[in-house]
């Protein structure tokens, strides 16, 4: 007999377990993203970014809507940038997505982040 699978969506035999749940169990980057620093630090992200998404503000728009906090360097290549400010940008979810995907140039990013932290360009 078969079954939908509740972790993956495939359908496998009622017999076989299914790893998917272990993978994310195994991510020490869940682990990260839900201590108290990590929370502590992207409200203050958001705070300094003044609540706005910071690739929209370099267009003259203002976003306040679903702001999260992109690190720029994955935390799972780099956990000991996890709190960095200048590995950090308040963005929308729109532009999250996209830096995911690497439609948003990683320098560009971080150009943002020195600009929010030193107040300069340079």
């Amino acid at each position: 007999m078969y079954k939908s699978c509740s972790k993956c969506g495939k359908i496998h035999d009622s017999n076989y377990r299914c790893n998917k749940s272990r993978i994310y169990a195994q991510d020490h980057t869940r682990e990260l993203r839900n201590t108290y620093d990590w929370i502590k630090k992207s409200l203050e992200i958001r705070e300094r970014s003044n609540y706005l998404c910071e690739v929209c503000k370099q267009e003259n728009i203002y976003t306040y809507d679903n702001l999260e906090v992109h690190h720029i360097v994955k935390i799972n290549e780099d956990d000991t940038r996890l709190l960095d400010n200048y590995n950090l940008v308040c963005l929308c979810q729109e532009h999250h997505k996209k830096a995911d995907r690497g439609e948003i140039d990683k320098e560009y990013l971080f150009k943002l982040a020195k600009i929010r932290e030193d107040g300069t360009d340079t």
